[in-house]
């Protein structure tokens, strides 16, 4: 995704077709997306520019109607101020359910900082780059990570030559085939089942994907060194927090449990915002830690 000028541009790719899409946030606040080929001599049919436009408005959640969630949780003493500071606040996702696990099993139990290389390692190396340019910009060819079908055809030393962990790199492989063959969907929550099966895949990674590949409100990745950590400060711990703690902590969020995860976050990114908040709500605090 690049950003520039108030507009975010991604390449994506649909039937194999590189396709250019553009979205802005108008003045009357509403978000308007584009699509449109990546080379201007070629013609694509209007369904996949439709399905390109869909998928950019699933990755920004333009679509998503939280008014369920903030009805419930907004007088919330946890959560609730942080829904209304912050009532456009939205999960990142990726465009499509692939790309959430893949990129998943990148960010395991490694700082995101690294995990950004590894990716940026693979997209050089495998990515489909398109020499689209931009209207009076300077050329800089947009990229889209490689499909299944290509991850499907590594080998995991290839894989590991990018820095991904040998056992990532094993499981990342065997994720592709399965997608390849048909025998899993990203997208379809069945086939979680099979995708387990794969050793290193583990509920956070699944977790990581009903929420950033298909949009699940209730699907947190309890496991997340950000939740341990703040979860930890929120109950009095005194410590991280363990999963199963993160899990009881934001069970009362069900079944918008992952945005809750997601407002939490934005809003007591530091000890000292967290610290604000646990003086405001005592009470809330302490039976969380009970």
């Amino acid at each position: 995704m690049r950003s520039g000028a108030g507009v975010l541009t991604r390449l994506l790719h649909i039937g194999g077709a590189p396709i250019v899409v553009h979205g802005w946030q108008r003045r009357d606040g509403s978000v308007a997306i584009r699509a449109a080929a990546a080379d201007p001599e070629s013609e694509l049919p209007a369904h996949a520019l439709e399905e390109a436009v869909s998928r950019m408005r699933f990755s920004l959640a333009v679509d998503d109607d939280l008014h369920p969630f903030f009805k419930e949780f907004k007088r919330d003493p946890f959560i609730g101020p942080a829904i209304r500071r912050r009532p456009w606040l939205r999960a990142k996702r990726r465009p499509f359910a692939w790309e959430a696990l893949a990129w998943a099993i990148t960010e395991q139990l490694i700082e995101s900082s690294r995990a950004a290389q590894i990716q940026k390692r693979i997209i050089r190396r495998w990515g489909r780059t398109s020499a689209w340019q931009g209207k009076g910009a300077e050329y800089r060819p947009l990229s889209d990570l490689p499909c299944h079908t290509t991850f499907a055809g590594l080998a995991p030393a290839e894989l590991a030559s990018c820095d991904l962990a040998p056992a990532r790199s094993i499981a990342m492989v065997k994720c592709a085939r399965e997608v390849a063959t048909g025998r899993a969907d990203p997208a379809d929550p069945t086939a979680d089942a099979r995708f387990e099966r794969v050793s290193e895949i583990g509920p956070w990674t699944l977790q990581c994907l009903g929420l950033f590949g298909r949009g699940d409100f209730d699907s947190l990745p309890a496991g997340d060194l950000a939740y341990v950590k703040l979860v930890g400060v929120a109950a009095g711990l005194g410590r991280r927090a363990m999963v199963s703690e993160v899990e009881d902590f934001y069970a009362r969020y069900a079944p918008f449990r992952a945005l809750a995860g997601v407002f939490s976050l934005s809003h007591y990114s530091s000890a000292q915002s967290l610290a604000r908040g646990m003086s405001m709500a005592p009470d809330f605090y302490s039976d969380a830690a009970a």
